[in-house]
C-alpha cells in the first residue's frame, strides 16, 4: 500500500548551488523551518550511507526519525530513506537544469512495510489528509530550499 506525491519547484540557481543546499544535512535545520533539530550519526561528506536523526513537529507532535542516504548522484539526484512506525519513507530529489536555473523535483512516498489491520484502517482514514498535509510541508520545504540556493 503506497502513497506518493511529487512536486517541482523552479529555482533561479545552478544545480550545483541547489545540490549544496539539499546535501547540507547539518545546516538543514537552519534552512528549513519545518525541522527543529538535526543530529548527525555519521561523519564525512554527504553520500550513500550518510545517517542522521531529524526532529520535526507535525500536527503539534514532535517526531524524531532516523534517516539515511540510499543513493547520491551529485548534482543530479539523491534518495533519502526513513523507517518509522511500520512505514518505509522515500524522498527522491531530482535536479534538472532549465532556463538558466534548476527544476528541483521532490517525490515522496510512504509504503506500509508490515500492514496491520489498524494501519490499513488508519491509512484509509488519514491517507489523503496525511498526504495533503505532507504536500503542504514539502511545498514549504522546496520554497525554503529555493530561497537558500538563490541567496548563495
Amino acid at each position: 500500500m503506497e502513497h506518493s506525491t511529487s512536486l517541482t519547484q523552479h529555482i533561479h540557481a545552478t544545480p550545483e548551488k541547489v545540490w549544496a543546499v539539499i546535501s547540507d544535512i547539518p545546516g538543514s535545520a537552519a534552512t528549513l523551518s519545518g525541522i527543529d533539530a538535526v543530529q548527525m550519526l555519521s561523519d564525512g561528506p554527504y553520500g550513500e550511507g550518510t545517517r542522521w536523526k531529524e526532529t520535526r513537529t507535525m500536527m503539534g507532535r514532535s517526531e524524531t526519525v532516523e534517516m539515511w542516504v540510499a543513493q547520491a548522484d551529485p548534482p543530479r539526484s539523491t534518495t533519502v530513506k526513513a523507517l518509522q512506525g511500520g512505514a518505509d519513507y522515500t524522498s527522491r530529489f531530482s535536479l534538472a537544469e532549465r532556463d538558466g536555473g534548476t527544476d528541483l523535483t521532490l517525490t515522496f512516498g510512504a509504503d506500509v512495510v508490515k500492514p496491520t489491520l489498524f494501519s490499513k484502517i488508519t491509512m484509509a482514514l488519514f491517507g489523503k489528509l496525511g498526504m495533503s498535509m505532507t504536500r503542504k510541508a514539502l511545498t514549504k520545504d522546496l520554497a525554503e530550499i529555493a530561497a537558500k540556493a538563490e541567496s548563495l
